[in-house]
């Protein structure tokens, strides 16, 4: 059995060891901290979930995003573990050791937070504490607008929470970027983006894992037209991985997704109309619990916005919004590309809420 140093985590904690050879390992170790993976039965289907922290402290349910796992919230759950946290991480539906279902309506918005209240339920709690990043903080934002009696706080990282709009958002990628490729509007091509993503892992992995200062090479494609080609060519490969990131972590992800293939994700992104249909009723809908909202002030999703402007978006939903961070310098990658920080304000959140 191998075990693999993959870095540091806040209050001098020692490094996470994992065991590197399989998918699936039973126990992840840290400063003994254990952090057990097991596999959950909730809302029809399996969910691996990585579970640490005493049983009968405050639970503390992470989301991850595309195109991440549990192991994305490696740095926050022993740190919150150790505070006196019960902490779970579940591979999302579609990802890792979780089922996935091949067809595109299992992962409509309503399906994905019904896992995540069944996860409360599950292991016997009135309320949690959500925590979510990408689209675990789409899932989060809606997961306590459907199931508000769920939820005591939520923090969530890098997506902000948009209101319905009276038009389909993907009709306005399509008459925003035309014949030119974006992202969200490939992945709606049955069976494409998968393909390609299927076919080199790595490829499109490494090429996404990084951080705004990580050196590249020039990107293969530059014609912004859709017909010059698909997604991981228009990324410039990395030179080097950030410090974040080891090859053991990478390799994790690779095998992972190897295993599972890139369809499940990528579904969610399949549901944005459907999810603009059925929503509704959450027309002025508004958030009651305490909110904090975190993001890398490079990430790209917020598109350049600062901390006020935040703010004021998020302010027209959440009615206790708590605060708004911005981590200088870091990107997408948030709660791995600056950890320390990350868990300094969600355990100041954390302790506002349940001291």
């Amino acid at each position: 059995m191998t075990f693999t140093k993959i870095g540091s985590l806040i209050m001098g904690a020692a490094a996470l060891v994992l065991t590197s050879c399989s998918t699936t390992p039973a126990t992840e170790i840290s400063d003994g901290t254990a952090i057990e993976l097991t596999e959950v039965q909730v809302n029809g289907i399996e969910l691996r979930v990585a579970e640490a922290g005493p049983e009968d402290g405050p639970l503390i349910v992470f989301v991850h995003g595309w195109p991440e796992l549990w192991y994305s919230w490696r740095y926050q759950m022993p740190a919150l573990a150790n505070a006196g946290y019960h902490v779970i991480a579940p591979d999302m539906r579609g990802y890792g050791g979780s089922d996935a279902p091949a067809e595109v309506e299992p992962y409509r918005i309503q399906t994905l937070t019904n896992d995540i209240a069944g996860l409360v339920d599950h292991y016997g709690y009135e309320q949690a504490t959500i925590v979510g990043h990408d689209w675990g903080a789409i899932v989060s934002w809606y997961s306590v607008l459907l199931h508000p009696e769920k939820f005591d706080g939520l923090f969530a990282m890098s997506v902000p929470y948009s209101p319905r709009g009276d038009v389909s958002p993907i009709e306005r990628m399509r008459a925003g970027f035309g014949e030119n490729f974006y992202y969200i509007l490939y992945f709606q091509e049955p069976g494409v983006a998968e393909a390609e993503f299927d076919a080199d892992p790595r490829g499109i992995l490494q090429r996404l894992y990084a951080s705004p200062e990580t050196p590249r090479t020039p990107p293969e494609i530059r014609d912004p037209r859709r017909s010059a080609g698909g997604w991981t060519r228009r990324l410039g490969q990395p030179t080097e991985l950030p410090d974040w990131l080891s090859e053991a972590d990478l390799q994790y992800y690779i095998d992972n997704f190897t295993e599972s293939g890139f369809r499940g994700g990528i579904n969610y992104y399949r549901n944005f109309h459907r999810n603009w249909e059925t929503t509704g009723e959450l027309d002025g809908a508004r958030i009651d619990i305490p909110v904090v909202f975190l993001a890398g002030e490079q990430d790209v999703v917020i598109g350049g916005a600062d901390a006020e402007q935040l703010r004021a978006g998020l302010e027209r939903t959440v009615r206790d919004l708590r605060n708004v961070h911005l981590i200088e310098g870091a990107g997408h990658w948030v709660q791995q590309e600056e950890a320390d920080q990350v868990n300094a304000y969600l355990l100041e959140f954390l302790s506002d809420l349940h001291d």
